[in-house]
């Protein structure tokens, strides 16, 4: 009998054990689970390496580093022991073709989005313990590392291939270095990895009359030399590890089953690129050759914390008590929950992640981001635009969060949320306390008389959403707990609105002190809540309350009052101010102009109406709201996926025509409008149970019918 052991960062231990010498997990095979204790030492939390050819756009804010962030803040508030890592990615081909296309070096270009995105970030309050890069040399060393130890440890096959190669300008091409027609719809300009017109993935070898964007020749197919990760032999230690996470988000645990349980399951892929920029592939026979930017690129974790923390790195990647968690867009899933998690079990001695939170899209103003078309709200002109609104762009960005499907950013949404809420709900809470207190008290805390069952029940209501702010932070549901936050700020105006302290204070001002001082509680468990979502309007608040700094999580939850009677409140400020029209019609002008006129899309042609359908026509037809489980390819079938959907009355198998639009992880975790009751019928010998409602667009592009916020499924939609 074998046995392997890793850990991961739940403190969990798993030995894989197989009874057959040669062949692990090939006959009978089982897990144990081991739990050490119930809660880690230590956190180490990352934020996907943004990738340093141009500024951090919302969408990135939204997807990532926002979210992350809120988590950061909300576990030091409990005194947890955390390092927050992050960095900026400055490998791979797109760094090349900037810097070609500009007429500078690869290191002329990181160097300038580097010292950008970590200003920019750092602008807006995402506090990293430590911000790296890859092209450092401690990087380089430890990626080296990395793939010299899973060279030796005979990981890695090592396989010729025929890779595009241009005779003009005598090198290798990476997958966008060509260019050519689509096979899928006819694009004539599709990259050699993807159709950003329809959005098929591709291979160089799909395009027809393909072309290298360097030198314009057609380029000829060269045998190479690269090293693969055998994802295929080490997918049985994958899926044990996928599976043990099912409690990670559907879209990320509903993505990684469908790259396993696809029809041709998991295949090798090179670790290994025929480039010039890059960590130099550290072994006899890469001369000429770099380490694939999604090998090596993880691995800036952990050469920021070494970078960072000198030798007192290891116990947060190996050490069992440490918990990993990263956050991340959903494009990085299989990156971070198959591929690094594969690294790094190859290698051995280190921690895998926890979680891996990755959140969907952002959309703005009803289309898709285009860096390209400048169709984006740049993060460093907002910060030019909206000098000290920081925490208006983090609550609009927080409020509208893709974390379950694709969302939309509009200005209109963003000036709404900041006048409706920000200024006429919190602000305006916090500011009538503090004009009261200075008023009545000359600025001090007042002292409370006899409570009245009014002022327990509003400080129950606010501990009640306290607990759902934590209950929904621990599980990552982060517009629900800015919601619970917001309902603090809510019951405090509606208790002052109730008691009118303004009133009472010429008839009952002993009444009136105790409403105040209730009030106060109220203003100081903002102060400390808000910080993980608003933490500049929580540093103002803290220093209007003149609030000590161990006032924490653990202080704002007990009985005893953070502010004591007479204790001394600083001078008050308003913490928001309206967003103007003016102002918002500004961003859309600006938005207006970065579309270039020839791109605007002409008015597309409508089908002429079927025939009449009588009600009862249409009351036969059973529409419901479900989520997509599982996705695969159907084998032999390039056009038919196979979903598996939950449809709130049962999970079944529908066969959708939609796999040239969709990949399989793209539409995991998607919530859908169905037809329930359609007849059964076998297609490619799979049994389909309804129907996916699609719409189409005028390029032909199928699009997901879906409610326009989540709802449970099974929902009857009439």
């Amino acid at each position: 009998m074998n046995e392997i052991t890793f850990v991961d960062s739940r403190r969990y231990k798993y030995r894989l054990v197989s009874h057959h010498s040669q062949n692990w997990f090939a006959h009978r095979t089982f897990v144990r689970q081991i739990r050490f204790m119930q809660d880690p030492k230590r956190y180490t939390i990352t934020a996907a390496l943004p990738y340093a050819n141009g500024p951090i756009h919302i969408g990135h804010l939204a997807g990532c580093y926002l979210p992350a962030d809120i988590y950061v803040r909300y576990l030091r508030l409990k005194g947890k022991d955390v390092q927050f890592l992050c960095g900026s990615d400055e490998h791979g081909v797109a760094i090349t073709i900037k810097a070609k296309k500009e007429g500078i070096t690869p290191q002329e270009v990181v160097d300038r989005y580097h010292v950008m995105m970590r200003d920019a970030l750092n602008d807006f309050g995402i506090s990293f313990d430590h911000y790296s890069r890859t092209s450092s040399e401690i990087h380089k060393e430890t990626a080296s590392e990395f793939f010299k130890t899973l060279y030796d440890k005979g990981v890695f096959d090592t396989k010729k291939t025929e890779q595009y190669y241009d005779p003009e300008a005598d090198q290798f091409l990476a997958d966008r270095y060509i260019m050519g027609t689509c096979p899928v719809c006819g694009h004539e300009d599709a990259y050699g990895d993807q159709c950003e017109s329809c959005g098929s993935s591709l291979n160089p070898t799909d395009l027809k009359n393909p072309r290298s964007t360097l030198s314009g020749a057609q380029p000829i197919l060269k045998e190479t030399t690269n090293w693969f990760l055998p994802l295929d032999k080490l997918a049985p230690k994958i899926r044990t590890f996928i599976e043990s996470h099912s409690d990670w988000k559907p879209n990320v645990f509903g993505q990684c089953k469908s790259w396993l349980d696809a029809g041709d399951g998991l295949q090798p892929r090179s670790m290994t690129r025929d480039l010039d920029w890059g960590v130099p592939v550290p072994v006899e026979g890469g001369e000429g050759k770099v380490l694939y930017v999604w090998f090596d690129a993880p691995i800036g974790y952990i050469s920021a914390t070494k970078e960072h923390l000198g030798a007192d790195w290891e116990k947060w990647w190996k050490d069992e008590d440490t918990r990993l968690i990263h956050f991340i867009g959903k494009d990085n899933i299989v990156f971070h929950c198959i591929i690094f998690p594969a690294i790094l079990m190859e290698h051995g001695g280190y921690i895998l992640p926890d979680q891996v939170p990755a959140n969907e899209f952002l959309n703005l103003e009803g289309k898709k981001i285009s860096t390209s078309r400048n169709w984006a709200v740049w993060l460093h002109e907002y910060l030019n635009d909206f000098e000290g609104k920081q925490d208006v762009l983090r609550y609009a960005l927080a409020a509208s969060m893709p974390e379950t499907k694709d969302n939309d950013f509009t200005w209109a949404d963003f000036q709404t949320r900041n006048n409706s809420e920000l200024v006429a709900v919190f602000g305006n809470f916090v500011n009538r306390v503090m004009v009261l207190n200075k008023k009545y008290y000359d600025g001090q805390i007042s002292s409370q008389g006899e409570w009245k069952e009014i002022d327990t029940q509003t400080l129950a209501e606010v501990r009640e959403h306290l607990g759902k702010l934590e209950t929904s932070i621990e599980n990552y549901k982060f517009r629900e707990a800015l919601q619970a936050l917001m309902n603090v700020a809510r019951a405090g105006n509606k208790y002052l609105a109730d008691e009118e302290p303004w009133k009472t204070q010429k008839t009952d001002p002993v009444r009136t002190a105790t409403v105040m001082n209730v009030a106060s509680q109220i203003t100081a468990i903002l102060a400390v809540a808000s910080e993980p979502f608003l933490p500049f309007t929580s540093a103002a608040m803290r220093e209007m309350l003149n609030l000590s700094d161990s006032a924490n999580w653990s202080a704002m939850l007990q009985s005893a009052p953070m502010l004591p009677e007479g204790h001394q409140l600083g001078e008050s400020k308003l913490l928001f101010e309206k967003v103007e029209d003016n102002q918002v019609e500004a961003q859309l002008e600006k938005l207006a102009q970065s579309v270039p006129a020839e791109v605007e899309a002409t008015a597309p042609a409508i089908e002429p109406a079927k025939e009449e359908a009588t009600y009862d026509d249409f009351v036969k037809m059973d529409l419901r709201v479900a989520t997509i489980l599982e996705a695969e390819k159907v084998k032999k079938a390039d056009k038919l996926l196979k979903l598996t959907v939950d449809t709130g009355l049962d999970v079944r198998t529908v066969v959708s025509g939609i796999a040239l639009h969709y990949a399989p992880e793209e539409v995991v975790g998607k919530q859908v409008c169905l037809l329930a009751n359609l007849a059964p019928r076998k297609i490619r010998g799979v049994e389909s149970r309804g129907m996916i409602l699609m719409a189409e667009d005028e390029d032909g592009k199928l699009v997901f019918v879906q409610p326009g916020e989540a709802i449970s499924n099974g929902m009857v939609i009439a």
